[in-house]
């Protein structure tokens, strides 16, 4: 797989086991992540286009993998397990939260990962940013510097992801106040801050800053 992506992008696609990985996360062993890999098979759908994110779904948070997570890779707090099902191919922008961020890949796709040291007053050049290929199976931490959005799939019928983070993240700001310090205006709903592309309209609206400088690629798959 590894080959035809990159015989078909003209961006270097590197996989989650590479070194070049190490500073944007780690894959994870240990976790068993089986009956919620069940679930997303036979429970979710992914639709026709676009993407579906669900921040939390309570079969998925009834199994033992929610205790197990929180009791170790979280040091005791709280998360919630969502997930992600879609069909996107381009970079739109990116985000990032004050804590890792856990995906696992049910279905293979690829991630364009950044770090949040590369923002300069609040613009993003996205020539900075790296892709990478996460195998069927494959669990990954990603550190809270690290800048992502949405899975970019490999095949025809789209990526499913299961998508743990801390209890509450990517859900609405009970109100949203910014001050003198440029981060608040990327914050764009609770733990989720946002630089999108200017061409992603659909983030555009939600409010989030058109801070990201450069192309808005697309990844091929075939």
């Amino acid at each position: 797989m590894l080959e035809i992506l990159n015989a078909v992008n003209d961006v270097p696609v590197l996989s989650v086991f590479d070194p070049a990985f190490a500073p944007y996360g780690r894959v994870i062993e240990g976790c068993d992540f089986s009956r919620a890999d069940e679930y997303m098979l036979k429970k979710t759908d992914i639709p026709e286009s676009g993407n579906i994110y669900v921040p939390s779904v309570p079969e998925l948070e009834e199994s033992e993998l929610k205790s197990d997570i929180e009791n170790t890779l979280y040091g005791s707090m709280p998360v919630q397990i969502g997930f992600c099902n879609g069909r996107n191919t381009t970079y739109n922008g990116f985000e990032y939260h004050k804590c890792s961020e856990i995906n696992y890949a049910v279905t293979p796709f690829m991630l364009v990962l950044g770090h949040v040291w590369d923002i300069r007053d609040n613009t993003y050049d996205i020539r900075s940013a790296q892709v990478f290929f996460v195998p069927a199976g494959t669990a990954i931490e990603m550190y809270q510097t690290t800048l992502h959005l949405s899975p970019c799939r490999v095949c025809d019928e789209g990526f499913k992801d299961i998508v743990i983070l801390s209890r509450g993240t990517n859900t609405p700001l009970e109100y949203k106040k910014t001050n003198a310090d440029p981060e608040s205006v990327l914050l764009l709903q609770r733990n989720k801050w946002v630089i999108a592309h200017p061409e992603r309209e659909p983030l555009i609206k939600q409010g989030a800053h058109p801070g990201v400088i450069g192309e808005n690629k697309e990844l091929f798959y075939k």
